[in-house]
């Protein structure tokens, strides 16, 4: 790979850690106006309509293929509507620090599942050990008082937490094995208009009843997560999925605790000693699971 593209995959990689950094604490910003699955479902519409245009715009085909329309269900369904259902669902009592901490479980989840699925990706001994090292630190995360960030509703929510990392690691596998060939625009939209979709339904049936708050940081949470954590975010993740390694792609959730703790705690969330423990054996972990030698690099 020459130096433009390596310092263009650079700029694209450092770009998608420092938005999604702060993802976290913008959608509890936001939930404190919209509910959590009326929120999916506008942020993603949002973000649809955008790629969709911009692919319009560029002359960019959509759904030529079956298997295009496949991977737009079976994404949507996994990485958008379980991933960040939970995520927003849970958000409702788990700090945004905490959060992004058990996402981090992520690219574990996605080297265990690219193991046994993708060619070229098989586990050696020290991603094995990077795994037992990551599930470990969440072990000593859960071993603490958890309630004492702010009442009981923690500990389950946190619990919940962990479905979306899985959730979002087996889509990414799924896309990964099945989606080459498959331009960024179609990977990104067509999941998104799923996700809308069938989250729109969700928040009808369960949240009919519950109100709005349509304020300057509502609707500043709702704009910046559909433009700058979706729509811009997401096609530069596929792109880069489609030239990197999956393993390597997740590296991203080693970076982003980093910069969603800080964040939280510029935020004056509280973290507790057990947690920051388990963070960094989370993290410590990821990097061993996921880190290759230059040479065994793309």
């Amino acid at each position: 790979m020459g130096r433009p593209a390596t310092l263009l995959v650079t700029l694209a990689f450092g770009l998608v850690c420092l938005i999604w950094g702060t993802t976290w604490a913008v959608i509890q910003i936001g939930l404190r106006g919209t509910p959590p699955f009326s929120g999916v479902a506008i942020r993603f519409a949002i973000a649809a309509i955008l790629l969709l245009v911009a692919a319009r715009v560029m002359g960019v085909k959509l759904g030529r293929t079956r298997k295009e329309k496949i991977l737009w269900l079976a994404n949507g369904i996994l990485s958008f509507t379980i991933a960040y259902g939970v995520v927003y669902w849970s958000e409702q009592w788990v700090p945004s620090g905490l959060a992004a901490v058990l996402f981090a479980t992520y690219p574990l989840f996605v080297a265990v599942a690219g193991h046994f699925t993708l060619p070229g990706e098989a586990l050696s001994l020290k991603e094995i050990l990077g795994i037992a090292m990551g599930f470990g630190g969440v072990g000593v995360i859960f071993s603490e008082d958890l309630a004492a960030l702010g009442g009981h509703q923690v500990y389950l929510a946190a619990m919940v937490m962990l479905i979306s990392p899985l959730a979002a690691a087996l889509g990414t596998v799924m896309v990964k094995r099945w989606g080459t060939g498959v331009h960024p625009f179609s990977l990104a939209a067509g999941p998104m208009v799923v996700t809308s979709g069938v989250m729109g339904v969700l928040a009808f049936w369960l949240e009919r009843d519950r109100s709005f708050v349509w304020n300057a940081d509502s609707i500043g949470a709702l704009l910046y997560l559909a433009i700058c954590g979706s729509a811009v975010t997401f096609f530069l993740y596929y792109w880069l999925l489609s030239i990197l390694p999956a393993k390597r792609l997740a590296l991203t959730a080693y970076i982003i605790p980093l910069v969603a703790v800080s964040v939280g705690v510029l935020r004056g969330e509280s973290i507790l000693p057990r947690v920051l423990v388990g963070a960094l054996l989370v993290m410590g972990g990821v990097a061993l699971a996921v880190h290759r030698p230059a040479a065994e690099g793309h």
